[in-house]
């Protein structure tokens, strides 16, 4: 269902070319001041339109709250906002009734509701229901940096060309504030070029390109998290794997440590003054569940966008036969870009969420 948390309950609502989408946001505590002119920013990231990268699809993105502040300072009621969708052209998408798109929800969701499902623009399924989760996102950064905890990501790789990895011990303040402020976030700005051109070049070809965004957690504590089923890694990748088109996510080196012995693959521990922490960080920062004090590090891997223009094999439901589909419509020849925001909201639900049931 598109419900998030133990402590917050987050849910979000609407489809692509519904009349609006949104969320409601329950357990923020009263007393915190959000700045929402840099909830906007968050939103202007993600949102479409405005990238040759990204979809043709315009929209503002303006997030309409209704309740849950006072004076820009939360009251403890439940946070509710809703965005408006204002440049939908459901006409592209009345093929899909019958001809499901492969690699798409189109004939699992059409299964599952009993072809009751909205398919314009994805309905439900749509990237678009990001938008309300960068906002709850948006809000909860800024509670996470009053108690010292910051959180970045950026482009890893597109295609087959890829931007440096985070140092997964050292992540310096100043690349997480500038990496905060880009649409297309990268460690090494001269890669852009490459991965613009790897993506043009699948657009050139009505075909799509994914990619991977990699994301830091700087400055949990030790000790948040638990065993098993309540571990930290768990509640991130629930999080992360509600974000439409993510198909992998690994922690620090991630399958890597498949190929090590553990004398490799140990982070050694020592002291820093009082403080305990480790030599490397192999394990991304969390052990047992529990993060142990070092930066949380992981990578969210995106399919391409299944909605392309080549022709493709597919099944004519009405006739019971086999069929072709031509897609129309805007689509993102790449959702990797936009989607950096995305995993950087995601991250701080979770990471929040874990962190209200320390208490």
């Amino acid at each position: 269902m598109s419900f998030y948390g133990d402590n917050l309950k987050l849910t979000v609502f609407g489809e692509s070319h519904g009349e609006a989408i949104g969320m409601t946001l329950a357990g923020i505590p009263a007393g915190h001041k959000i700045d929402m002119d840099k909830v906007l920013v968050q939103m202007a990231r993600r949102a479409p339109g405005k990238d040759k990268t990204a979809t043709p699809r315009l929209e503002k993105d303006f997030p309409s709250v209704k309740s849950g502040f006072l004076n820009s300072v939360t009251t403890g009621a439940p946070i509710a906002c809703v965005i408006e969708n204002t440049n939908t052209r459901s006409g592209d998408y009345g093929n899909l009734l019958d001809l499901p798109r492969p690699g798409h929800s189109d004939y699992t969701a059409y299964v599952k509701y009993d072809g009751n499902n909205d398919i314009r623009g994805g309905g439900h399924f749509s990237g678009r229901l990001t938008a309300p989760l960068v906002f709850a996102g948006a809000v909860i950064r800024q509670i996470l940096e009053e108690k010292g905890v910051r959180i970045a990501a950026h482009i890893q790789s597109i295609g087959s060309v890829s931007d440096e990895k985070f140092d997964l011990v050292n992540i310096p303040d100043e690349l997480i504030e500038r990496l905060n402020s880009e649409s297309f976030a990268l460690i090494d700005r001269t890669v852009e070029e490459a991965m613009r051109t790897e993506v043009e070049a699948a657009k050139a070809e009505l075909d799509s390109v994914g990619g991977v965004v990699e994301c830091v957690v700087k400055g949990l504590p030790a000790g948040i998290g638990g065993p098993l089923f309540d571990g930290l890694e768990g509640a991130i990748a629930k999080a992360v794997f509600g974000v439409p088109a993510v198909k992998g996510v690994e922690f620090g080196i991630g399958f890597d440590c498949a190929k090590l012995r553990g004398s490799e693959n140990n982070d050694s521990f020592r002291y820093s003054g009082t403080s305990v922490v480790t030599e490397t960080n192999n394990c991304g920062g969390i052990l047992g569940g529990i993060t142990n004090g070092m930066p949380v590090i992981f990578r969210a891997a995106f399919k391409p966008t299944p909605s392309i223009s080549v022709p493709q094999k597919t099944v004519n439901l009405s006739t019971g036969e086999n069929d072709e589909l031509v897609v129309k419509g805007r689509h993102d020849p790449c959702i990797v870009a936009r989607a950096v925001s995305v995993i950087e909201a995601v991250a701080a639900i979770a990471v929040y969420d874990m962190m209200l049931g320390e208490v």
